[in-house]
């Protein structure tokens, strides 16, 4: 009866979805890779968002990026040879919270 139809998307979004997440992707590699003492975050699909995962380094820098999925981000973290935290578990670290404070009152 096509009762599920409505809910697919197009083959062309489909390839555009899976373009975003390879750079999304691509985007943690490097910001790993150029930063010291990274972990991972792993941030569960909500309402509003898909599942993420927020990279946090030594001195508190930090950025977000979504994933397909929990099995995703432990490959990217077992790539990347970084531990995985699940944050609904863990919270964030302290030294993210310090990090955002300085950058605000710095003006930035």
């Amino acid at each position: 009866m096509g009762w599920f139809r409505r809910n697919r998307k197009p083959e062309g979004d489909r390839t555009a979805d899976k373009a975003a997440v390879n750079a999304d992707l691509q985007h943690l590699r490097q910001w790993a890779r150029s930063r010291q003492g990274v972990e991972a975050y792993l941030e569960p699909r909500t309402t509003v968002t898909e599942t993420t995962v927020m990279l946090i380094a030594h001195d508190g820098e930090w950025t977000r990026r979504r994933v397909t999925g929990p099995d995703a981000a432990g490959r990217l973290a077992t790539e990347l040879a970084i531990p995985l935290y699940e944050v609904t578990k863990v919270g964030y670290p302290g030294r993210m919270r310090e990090y955002n404070a300085r950058r605000k009152a710095q003006g930035l």
